[in-house]
């Protein structure tokens, strides 16, 4: 018994003597000034080693964990990404599960970490693996946001039944078609369910523990207001540069379940969140209207707020399908010139870089192992795997790299230009094409782009104030079938095609050519 509480106890004291986050911290800044560029990783995927190629981690390969992760922090920081959007790093349920690996987004604790993410060779604990790897991350100038699940798993519902919202029957709740978690009972604004509340305030403590960043919520609006209220409170008296990222949409309309609460996306905001997702996911049906329509509607209501707020370009998520199963490589390729020349800050996924397409060989056929009470190799098609032991995403796609890696150089090089510049909708009068100019002072460029990925477009011709008679054109991206005739461009768009365009005065690329004389 004395052996157990001195154990207690040296527990207690190391947990006691982590320092918290918030040293060095400036994550919430950057991303107030549209300057986080985010990637998305599953840890559990992310640097996963499968030798014989069979796109499952076997017994005897590596999965993904703390350890191994640092390993392709140099690839992430070439790229130009500064952020990285942790997936849920909670333990996993496995009862009532899917996959044989259980969904990520299944939490089976809100106070403690998933083994399954711990390399067993190292002498570090969790708390210290898990910190590590934020540490290397700050060493190369990357934050780190980690993913806070909506829903527990039935595990946790079996353990903590207080957490949850139960039925006539006192059955957990379903909420949709999402079978392997359960709707937790969050209260109303008016009496917040203080069990809850506890858990959560345990998984802020848990987070900054590891010297994280930033917590991005999952489905935000199925917990009142309040309840986001008294979290953001808890947490910025910690760290104030702490950032809170929700999962919300201002196309989200209605919650998953008619017992759960919902709370849109102007009101999580007001209720302390820095940002949200826009709908930029639903770029791949807009036509060109539409598109330009939802950039200048989040100018207007990120404007509203009395102190800042951003949003993310979600284009693609670890909900959507790749853009390469969509749309074709193009599509990759008019995203990241888009996250690289709009107002908002950048976001993709792991993978997304280099052409995944997430399509996996053995998907949804019977397992012979499972860690979970699910035999089957449950996948989304065409989406990053959440539920397996799976390969790391990485596709061989060397022309969308090559973009990618253009794109955000482009943005990094153009900061004030990209985040302070005015934004300005250019008519086509072709509803698949659509046209912007972003401008700073004596720099401007404009921006092309054909939403028909399957049709080219041609006889594009478009007016800028800008242009005059000494204004040049230089081609940043796409084909250089481009004229400038009487003050108005004129070019043909490939199907899917996006193009970059700086406009440059003739004196003023003289002046600048005999400063260096």
């Amino acid at each position: 018994m004395k052996k157990k509480f001195l154990c207690t106890l040296s527990i207690l004291l190391s947990v006691s003597c982590i320092s918290y986050a918030g040293e060095g911290n400036d994550l919430r800044t950057l991303f107030l000034n549209n300057k986080a560029n985010i990637c998305a990783i599953n840890l559990r995927t992310f640097n996963a080693q499968d030798a014989n190629g069979n796109e499952i981690i076997d017994e005897g390969e590596v999965s993904g964990n703390f350890l191994n992760a640092v390993e392709r922090l140099d690839e992430l920081k070439k790229l130009n990404i500064n952020t990285l959007h942790v997936l849920p790093i909670t333990p996993v349920g496995r009862l009532k599960a899917l996959g044989t690996a259980g969904s990520v987004y299944a939490a089976g604790s809100f106070w403690s970490i998933n083994p399954q993410l711990v390399d067993k060779n190292s002498e570090l604990t969790d708390i210290e693996q898990a910190r590590r790897f934020v540490d290397e991350c700050h060493k190369r100038g990357i934050r780190v946001i980690i993913d806070l699940p909506s829903c527990g798993a039935y595990d946790l519902f079996l353990t903590h039944p207080e957490l949850f919202i139960k039925d006539s029957r006192q059955c957990s709740i379903v909420p949709t078609d999402w079978t392997d978690v359960r709707l937790l009972q969050t209260g109303s604004n008016k009496r917040l369910n203080q069990d809850l509340l506890d858990a959560h305030k345990k998984f802020i403590d848990l987070v900054l523990s590891i010297g994280a960043d930033g917590v991005r919520a999952d489905v935000a609006t199925i917990k009142p207001s309040n309840f986001w209220v008294e979290i953001i409170k808890y947490t910025r008296a910690k760290d104030p540069q702490f950032l809170f990222l929700a999962e919300a949409s201002d196309s989200w309309r209605e919650p998953p379940s008619i017992y759960a609460e919902f709370t849109p996306y102007d009101k999580l905001m007001q209720a302390g969140f820095d940002g949200y997702y826009g709908s930029f996911f639903n770029l791949k049906d807009w036509n060109a209207q539409e598109f330009i329509e939802h950039i200048l509607f989040n100018q207007k209501l990120l404007s509203s707020f009395k102190e800042p707020k951003s949003v993310i370009l979600s284009f693609t998520t670890h909900d959507e399908v790749s853009p390469i199963l969509l749309h074709g490589e193009n599509f990759s390729i008019m995203i990241s010139w888009l996250e690289a020349t709009l107002p908002f800050n950048p976001y993709c996924i792991d993978g997304f870089f280099s052409g995944d397409t997430y399509l996996y060989q053995w998907a949804n056929t019977k397992a012979e192992k499972s860690e979970t009470d699910d035999y089957y190799y449950f996948v989304h098609r065409g989406k990053m795997d959440l539920f397996n032991f799976s390969r790391k995403p990485e596709g061989n796609n060397e022309n969308i790299l090559k973009n990618f890696k253009d794109a955000h150089k482009f943005r990094q090089s153009n900061p004030e230009l990209i985040t302070k510049g005015s934004f300005n909708p250019i008519k086509t009068e072709n509803d698949k094409v659509f046209a912007f100019s972003r401008k700073l002072k004596n720099d401007t460029i404009i921006v092309i782009g054909n939403l028909d990925f399957k049709n080219p477009q041609n006889g594009i011709s478009i007016k800028d104030k800008n242009i005059n008679k000494k204004t040049e054109l230089e081609i940043i991206t796409g084909n250089d079938n481009i004229k400038l005739v009487r003050r108005r461009i004129h070019t043909d768009m490939n199907s899917g095609e996006i193009k970059v365009i700086r406009l440059v005065n003739k004196n003023r690329q003289k002046n600048l050519s005999q400063d260096f004389i």
